[in-house]
């Protein structure tokens, strides 16, 4: 069976901080061996050093990860500037790792290098991937797009872009002991492996409906033909263009949607919105509004979404996802987040998560893998 552990530490030296992480998994492990994991590291630790760790202390672990906005887990609930890794163990499951570098030049080569360097290990079909990409050299959108074409439409894409604390200078990817950037790290899962997702955000659409008509990438110039900022100010006022009133996007035909965020730049004179991810030509969107308890309850819906959708017994581990937008705007309530989750687990679930620079998950089970903004993920992982 599937058996996970994890191990967080708030302790701001590298050295102390991955070996009381170590200490904690291998008194989980009990003597097993893990065949993957996942890290999350504040932006000031000393990667290179805590990777070496843990490899060193786990030979043959298939190991990604990046820095972060902050962290979460079963061990310590919601930390800043602390470090936390989940590892797993299973003996029909198979897990293996892939890079591609160089997303900024060639996004299309870089996933399908990553794809194929993970697919190389599996000998039945590729029931989910992992990623965690770069955020600031290239769009998040367009890797998403890159990593679907590679791994083919059927696979659920679940993970987030890699960040570094509001500081917009360089996100690191981690791969095996490599520290990298402008690259995308997966992990790819086959064989008995059970999986569940649920995604909320906590956001309510306002107002009308318009439909972009003119956009480049994360750019809005045009809403109903007319400048971006008109379509905000006609429901917002004064009020400017930020992430307290994202975009909802909305798929296809169907009322659901995914969010987009305001970046903070826009150009009075023309009109145009800078988005924190790419926004289609042709999109149905719509202003949105939330509260305070409003996005706090969208990890609690999230979490009990994925546990309804659960195809086995009980699951191994949860993985979380929320983006760093949503830590920035709830502030102290932050540690909440995380605390609603975990209460609507009936029992104690290793958990492991981080605040993201944008969110990839399906918008609902077996469909179609999007980048969302502003979103809460869970995935729940478990062994036939």
């Amino acid at each position: 069976m599937l058996k996970s552990a994890v191990g967080h530490s708030n302790d701001p030296d590298s050295q102390a901080a991955v070996s009381e992480v170590l200490e904690q998994i291998n008194c989980a492990l009990a003597g097993l061996s893990p065949k993957a994991g996942i890290l999350f590291a504040a932006i000031d630790f000393d990667h290179t050093l805590i990777l070496h760790r843990i490899v060193e202390a786990f030979p043959g672990i298939n190991l990604i990860g990046g820095t972060t906005d902050g962290e979460m887990s079963s061990v310590l609930g919601f930390e800043q500037d602390s470090l936390t890794l989940m590892v797993f163990c299973s003996e029909q499951i198979t897990i293996a790792a892939g890079i591609g570098r160089g997303v900024s030049k060639d996004a299309i080569a870089a996933s399908h290098c990553a794809v194929q360097q993970a697919s190389a290990a599996h000998k039945e079909k590729i029931q989910l991937c992992i990623s965690l990409p770069e955020s600031l050299t290239t769009s998040g959108v367009l890797i998403l797009e890159s990593l679907k074409q590679a791994l083919g439409k059927d696979v659920p894409i679940y993970g987030g872009l890699t960040a570094d604390q509001w500081r917009s200078q360089q996100t690191y990817q981690f791969f095996q002991t490599e520290v990298c950037s402008d690259a995308v790290t997966l992990l790819l899962f086959s064989g008995p492996i059970l999986f569940s997702h649920g995604i909320a955000s906590g956001w309510q659409p306002i107002g009308k409906a318009g439909r972009v008509t003119k956009a480049k990438k994360n750019v809005v110039y045009e809403i109903d033909d007319q400048p971006a900022l008109e379509f905000y100010q006609r429901y917002l006022g004064a009020l400017p263009p930020s992430s307290e009133y994202p975009l909802a996007l909305f798929d296809a035909d169907s009322d659901r949607y995914y969010m987009r965020a305001p970046s903070g730049i826009y150009d009075p004179t023309i009109g145009s919105i800078t988005f924190f991810g790419d926004v289609p030509v042709q999109s149905v969107v719509q202003i949105t509004e939330t509260t305070h308890n409003d996005i706090l309850s969208a990890s609690r819906l999230s979490t009990i979404q994925a546990l309804e959708n659960y195809p086995g017994r009980t699951p191994a581990a949860a993985l979380f996802f929320s983006c760093a937008s949503r830590r920035q705007i709830l502030g102290s309530l932050t540690k909440q987040e995380y605390e609603q989750a975990q209460h609507c687990l009936t029992q104690p679930l290793p958990s492991c998560g981080f605040y993201t620079n944008g969110e990839i998950a399906p918008l609902q089970q077996k469909g179609v893998t999007h980048f969302h903004n502003e979103t809460f993920i869970t995935l729940l992982l478990g062994e036939a």
